[in-house]
């Protein structure tokens, strides 16, 4: 009996050591949860670290896109200026042929009545024909007209220019300058900046000498003028009529040349 009763304290003892003790299978469970633990971290972190590394490339090609499209719109701007430098030029260099255009048809107006006056004079001997001054006698009219337009293109007269070829208009209405001499009135008003005023005189030509020369030079100032007074959708219809009219025009060259910087 005695013996019974010192061996149960320490069977009691030995069951509670034994359930403090973890078992083998417990201590696997454990290891497994730790190592799953590790490799838990160690995927986040890789996920971490290639998130950074996406975002770090994603940053990078955004910053490369800028900097091409910013390499393309200063390419652009570039040949933009070219273009408007070219256009410059062009404008020049037609406003140049227009002049030098006018200037031979004085030239040949003045030879013509030079060689008109000296068939008036019977084909009298050079010794002992008046001497040549370059300026027709004022009384006839066709001088009285190259007056007029001298003094709106070389002497900077336009008002007075004017006011001679309206004189001449009125005395010589069937004149065969008379198309020239409408069509210089409005050049006063344009070189004045009266584009309304140029407009309407133009517009003059334009329905009197439908079918003269100069029609297509008052279409093409016409347009210039609206485009000066900021109307460029009546510039760009103007200019197309001329196009359309007059293919053959020295001033529908000039005219496609500006619908282009017109746009649409």
């Amino acid at each position: 009996m005695k013996i019974v009763k010192v061996a149960l304290p320490g069977l009691a003892l030995m069951a509670i050591l034994a359930g403090c003790i973890p078992s083998q299978r417990q201590l696997a469970v454990e290891r497994d949860l730790d190592e799953m633990k590790r490799r838990l971290a160690a995927t986040e972190r890789s996920l971490v670290a290639q998130q950074n590394e996406r975002s770090g490339e994603m940053q990078q090609r955004l910053d490369d896109f800028a900097r091409r499209q910013a390499e393309q719109q200063a390419g652009l701007d570039s040949l933009r200026m070219e273009m408007q430098t070219l256009g410059g030029r062009f404008e020049d260099l037609n406003r140049d042929g227009r002049e030098l255009r006018d200037e031979l048809a004085l030239v040949r107006d003045d030879l013509g009545l030079k060689i008109a006056a000296l068939e008036r004079q019977g084909g009298a001997p050079a010794a002992t024909a008046a001497p040549t001054t370059g300026i027709v006698p004022p009384q006839q009219p066709e001088a009285f007209y190259l007056q007029g337009v001298d003094l709106i293109r070389k002497q900077g007269k336009p008002m007075e220019g004017r006011r001679q070829l309206q004189d001449f208009l009125q005395k010589h209405p069937g004149h065969a300058l008379a198309p020239d001499a409408a069509f210089w009135i409005g050049e006063s008003y344009f070189v004045q900046k009266q584009y309304e005023q140029a407009i309407l005189q133009y517009q003059d030509v334009i329905q009197k000498h439908g079918e003269h020369p100069r029609a297509a030079s008052a279409l093409y100032k016409q347009g210039l003028s609206f485009d000066a007074l900021g109307d460029r959708q009546s510039a760009r219809v103007l200019l197309q009529k001329l196009v359309d009219t007059f293919p053959m025009a020295e001033e529908t060259k000039q005219a496609r040349e500006k619908l282009k910087t017109l746009g649409r």
